[in-house]
């Protein structure tokens, strides 16, 4: 049984953030569970500026615990259209539901051929879970 939520249908970097590609094309990110079981409890989040423009696994967020300070990384390219504010000030959501109302921004892709070949850069939700149990066995 896994320790770590791994929801299928989403994309996961080796930074630990996951990606949802939405109807209308945008992609929703935010960190993973196991990211968030790491850090332990979240104390401050610093979120991307709306209109910003980024480029996939560039650092555009952080994330404070009461352990450290760590990058939130783009899963993809292009202009944030969106940040969770609620996060601003209740931080501990991403700790209670890191795939739901613990999401940090909405992204807008430059394409949507752009958007097909930084997926394939990313994991499955199998190849994620993969990941994190050698991570785990790594540690033991």
């Amino acid at each position: 049984m896994a320790r770590y939520e791994v929801p299928d249908g989403l994309y996961y970097t080796r930074e630990h953030e996951w990606a949802k590609v939405l109807e209308d094309g945008t992609v929703l990110m935010g960190i993973t569970d196991y990211a968030q079981e790491k850090l332990h409890d979240v104390v401050n989040v610093e979120l991307p500026e709306v209109g910003a423009r980024v480029r996939q696994m560039e650092a555009f967020a952080s994330v404070d615990s009461v352990k450290a300070t760590s990058e939130v990384y783009a899963p993809v390219s292009g202009e944030v259209i969106e940040v969770n504010e609620e996060l601003l000030a209740r931080p501990e959501l991403l700790n209670q539901d890191p795939y739901g109302r613990g999401w940090i921004a909405r992204i807008r892709p430059a394409s949507s051929e752009e958007l097909h070949g930084e997926l394939e850069a990313l994991m499955t939700a199998d190849e994620y879970a993969r990941y994190i149990e050698e991570l785990e066995g790594k540690r033991v």
